[in-house]
């Protein structure tokens, strides 16, 4: 591909000149009109995206601040100009306008093959086709400008394949004779195995990915691996450790594409990748004696006999746990409506070994629409309010496993589910009230059901939890507060709480994240709000933010700076009004002397 320099986002990326000819229709070395456009695009987005009035929206504060990124990158990207390479620029010019039976300067077409890259076959192979497809897409005519852009292609290639007659090495040396001894070791000399790109290396297995996904943190890898990864029951992205909002898959065409004419550069034959792209139900591998086991218990989970149910859902507990194979085979058996049925049992035992059953299985990202469409989740919440602690926790960590799929989270939210959430947090085991909590900041990242939290008392219990001693559940705590935070009911009941002085402390002398979120909580409290202003800064937290702006995470020095700005206008108003009312005392106290 021939590479241009054009105006982007980002200031200016390269695009291949191929691509420019299908998006324009302009001539290949109509560097000004194409720069230009690039320019008019810019300007245009950044002219609607600045009209639009985020600020004012029902959107995450997460969202706004990435609005507020690419807009300052789009304003950015107006002010820069590209330096061209104008050595570059001329020889390309020199070529297309010289007449046919003129001589090309072999230092030009030197000068053009290195600095395009069509210095090997590949390279070569692929410009000549990407030039084919643009005369197919233009309907076999080819024009005026595509001659000259194949004979340009032509000189360039006929000039490389001269200077290097063993060019074409690759397609030729499974057939090389065996006394063809100096083309095989200019072979090997010249096509030593190359080293992988780590981008283009599964994280997991190192090796060359064959069918690369992205996960929700944005991380590639190879499809296998992180499935495997998945089914093990692991809920965070191997590479980040963050936790994974939902376990979606999507195929990286991009990557793809990549690794394909890597492979094809580098005369490698490219990794064979499944027949099917779409993910497949996983196989398993259960012998027949365990399925018939599966199929006994089955029986006796759907008979009248409290015992023989307690058993069976105690074994198909500890089966689900065990392993991928087993989650697959119980469900594919018809295990999942039998275990919303005795949900609602009086055994509190059985209740519980049933939950914990439905928790295991929704590791399956195939069985947590299963668990949804038998109507587990009126059972999980019935269990959430009443039953034994260790099935409330059990079913706290259910609801967080379905509540990773995004329409989960609305018919969970309604479904009663939030208020016994937050007692558990108030009055569980410590186990209990990280169940509780992961399981209600999953909620609450849908809008629609951060009312529902406050209105549930949240608010009192995570100021509670935020300067209860040892401090067990000050993450959680603060995390929750900055995703509700940026709700009108929770900012009210988050004031009324009496809350600052506890911020501003976590924001001088809390970890890394918890400053993070502490000073994302103030960003909202502080949002219009003249009285938290004033407390915020009596509190002494300008010190703090100095120190979070140049020291803190980077989500965290963007709170600070937002807060910093809004604390600086606020003590210039304080400073101006003092000043103004002096003043009118001093006029005052004037005129009454005069009199």
């Amino acid at each position: 591909m021939w590479w241009l320099l054009v105006p982007s986002v980002n200031g200016f990326e390269v695009f291949g000149l191929n691509d420019i000819f299908q998006s324009t229709s302009a001539p290949v070395l109509e560097r000004e009109q194409i720069m230009h456009k690039f320019h008019e695009v810019t300007a245009r987005l950044e002219q609607a995206l600045s009209r639009i009035s985020h600020e004012n929206l029902d959107i995450l504060e997460e969202v706004k601040e990435q609005v507020e990124l690419v807009l300052a990158q789009f304003r950015r990207a107006k002010g820069r100009v590209d330096v061209p390479d104008v050595e570059l620029y001329e020889d390309l010019l020199s070529l297309y306008n010289k007449s046919n039976d003129a001589a090309a300067d072999p230092e030009v077409l030197r000068r053009l093959a290195e600095k395009l890259q069509l210095v090997g076959i590949a390279e070569l192979m692929q410009e000549s086709l990407a030039l084919h497809e643009m005369v197919s897409a233009s309907g076999g005519d080819p024009g005026a400008i595509f001659e000259k852009m194949s004979n340009l292609l032509k000189e360039i290639k006929d000039f490389v394949q001269t200077e290097n007659p063993n060019l074409d090495a690759p397609a030729r040396e499974k057939n090389l004779p065996p006394s063809s001894s100096c083309a095989q070791t200019t072979t090997v000399a010249n096509h030593k195995a190359p080293v992988i790109p780590d981008d283009f290396r599964c994280p997991i297995s190192l090796e060359l990915m064959k069918d690369p996904v992205i996960v929700s943190t944005g991380q590639t890898y190879e499809r296998s691996c992180i499935e495997k990864w998945l089914e093990q029951g692991h809920r965070t992205c191997p590479k980040t450790q963050q936790t994974l909002s939902n376990p979606a898959l999507t195929p990286n065409y991009v990557l793809r594409s990549l690794i394909a004419q890597w492979c094809e550069a580098n005369g490698i034959e490219p990794p064979k990748r499944p027949s099917s792209s779409q993910p497949s139900k996983t196989k398993f591998a259960c012998s027949p004696a365990e399925l018939t086991k599966i199929q006994i218990l089955l029986c006796k989970l759907s008979s009248s006999n409290p015992e023989d149910q307690r058993m069976a859902a105690g074994e198909i507990r500890l089966l689900a746990k065990r392993n991928a194979d087993n989650r697959v085979a119980i469900a594919e058996a018809g295990a999942i409506p039998l275990l919303v049925k005795i949900l609602s049992t009086p055994d509190s035992r059985t209740q519980e070994h049933a939950v914990t059953a439905l928790l295991n299985l929704s590791i399956c990202e195939d069985n947590k629409g299963s668990i949804i469409s038998s109507g587990a989740v009126p059972g999980i919440v019935q269990v959430l309010k009443k039953g034994s602690m260790e099935a409330r926790e059990n079913a706290a960590a259910t609801v967080f496993s379905l509540s990773v799929v995004d329409e989960n989270k609305v018919a969970i939210g309604a479904s009663g589910a939030i208020p016994p959430l937050v007692t558990l947090l108030s009055e569980g085991t410590q186990r209990g009230k990280k169940d509780a909590a992961t399981a209600l900041f999953n909620l609450c990242i849908y809008q629609g059901n951060k009312g529902k939290t406050v209105r549930a008392g949240v608010i009192p219990t995570l100021m509670r939890l935020l300067t209860e001693p040892g401090g067990g559940m000050v993450d959680e705590a603060l995390a929750i507060l900055a995703i509700l935070a940026s709700h009108p009911e929770a900012k009210s009941a988050i004031g009324a709480a009496k809350a600052m002085p506890v911020l501003v402390d976590f924001i001088g002398n809390g970890l890394p994240r918890n400053r993070e979120n502490a000073a994302a909580v103030l960003v909202h409290l502080c949002a219009g709000d003249q009285q938290h202003l004033a407390e915020a800064e009596e509190l002494g937290v300008m010190s703090h933010l100095v120190d979070l702006a140049q020291n803190g995470t980077d989500r965290g020095k963007r709170k600070a700076a937002q807060l910093l700005q809004r604390l600086s206008r606020f003590v210039e108003q304080q400073k101006r009004s003092q000043s103004q009312a002096e003043a009118q005392a001093e006029q005052s106290l004037s005129q009454s002397h005069a009199q």
